[in-house]
């Protein structure tokens, strides 16, 4: 049984009752090559949408309100009658459900039971995946042949629930990738209008995804600070945003100049993909890693050491992926070297720093969606 038939197995059978009855939706985490702190500033970014994901398996009921369960973690969140305000749930997964349903629901009543192989707190969008798959699975059932939603719809309905449960400001980059991801190819987002673009994977590239052993949480992190500080730069400049500023114009705004100078680099990156160019995108990844150390200062030292051991264990290049202050690192490298590579940098982190990290390949996966085979 493959992973995802046994996770839909799984689910289905804590929900209970009559499978039938039960629908099964699905949604993607994402690992970004490059465009960190962009999308928030109507910038570019080229994420992939990640062989991890989240479901939900849902059923309508009679009883007024809704019962939610998770495979993941302990708690049941329950209510009857509308859903209460997102921030006074307990347990905080449950806020995101809660917000999720102030969106709607497909009947009076709903069951529902959440699994995730998204790790939690490594940059990945787990959050992001459960709010798209929320809200795909409290939507109302469509008619046959139509889609749930819309692919804006969804991911922008999708950002206002994670903003909603969290407090924190988060951009549209994470609810577009786990929405529109395609097989085999990264995601060129212009996030100024949401607009998507595949940009084909060369064959003989690997993406890893090699987790720091140091968790991240945007709640308890400077993320929101971040955001502001780009704000604050583009009201000083006269722009709706940074997206419209140049080089010169934020020379001495280190945050303003991060911002600039990784939306030329993502662009520079897709053309690189479609070139096949392994190395000019591996020296990008260099100068976006050096970027977020340097000038916008969500690296940390293990982050740091991470990508050092991997690229000396042989990586074509490697950066922390997501927000930054913890979490995971991405990695690119030759599809005959990739395990070889990942196993030696796993050991030189811990070698170095008493962590031990944890590693495994990624492969780019379809978009959020229901799960009609379970095979």
């Amino acid at each position: 049984m493959t992973r995802v038939a046994g996770a839909v197995a799984a689910a289905l059978d804590a929900l209970g009752g009559d499978r039938a009855s039960a629908r099964v939706v699905r949604a993607p985490g994402r690992v970004n090559l490059i465009g960190d702190h962009t999308d928030y500033t109507g910038g570019f970014c080229l994420p992939v949408a990640i062989d991890r994901a989240c479901l939900v398996a849902v059923r309508t009921t009679d009883a007024p309100g809704l019962v939610a369960r998770s495979l993941d973690v302990d708690g049941t969140v329950s209510w009857s009658g509308r859903p209460p305000e997102p921030t006074t749930v307990e347990p905080a997964w449950g806020r995101f459900v809660a917000a999720a349903a102030a969106h709607g629901a497909p009947g009076p009543g709903v069951e529902l039971v959440v699994s995730s192989s998204v790790p939690a707190g490594a940059g990945l969008a787990s959050s992001a995946a459960l709010c798209t798959a929320l809200v795909l699975a409290l939507a109302a059932p469509p008619p046959s042949g139509q889609t749930l939603a819309t692919g804006q719809t969804l991911a922008t309905v999708a950002r206002a629930v994670e903003v909603a449960a969290t407090g924190v400001p988060v951009g549209i980059m994470d609810q577009l990738a786990s929405v529109f991801g395609k097989a085999d190819a990264a995601l060129l987002l212009d996030c100024r209008v949401n607009t998507v673009e595949p940009v084909p994977l060369p064959p003989g590239l690997a993406i890893g995804a090699v987790h720091s052993g140091l968790p991240r949480t945007l709640a308890s992190s400077a993320y929101a600070e971040r955001r502001a500080g780009c704000e604050a730069a583009a009201r000083r400049l006269g722009l709706s945003s940074l997206r419209d500023a140049r080089l010169d114009q934020v020379a001495d705004d280190p945050l303003a100049r991060h911002v600039v100078s990784e939306n030329e680099r993502v662009l520079e990156a897709a053309a690189a993909l479609r070139a096949g160019d392994a190395d000019r995108l591996g020296r990008l990844l260099a100068a976006s890693q050096a970027s977020l150390r340097d000038d916008f200062r969500v690296s940390t030292p293990e982050l740091d050491a991470l990508v050092d051991a991997l690229l000396e264990a042989g990586a074509v290049g490697a950066r922390l992926t997501g927000a930054g202050f913890g979490g995971c690192v991405v990695a690119l490298a030759r599809v005959e070297e990739a395990p070889a590579v990942l196993a030696r940098a796993v050991a030189r982190y811990e070698a170095r720093t008493g962590r031990r990290a944890q590693a495994f390949p990624v492969r780019a996966t379809s978009g959020a969606g229901p799960v009609t085979d379970y095979s």
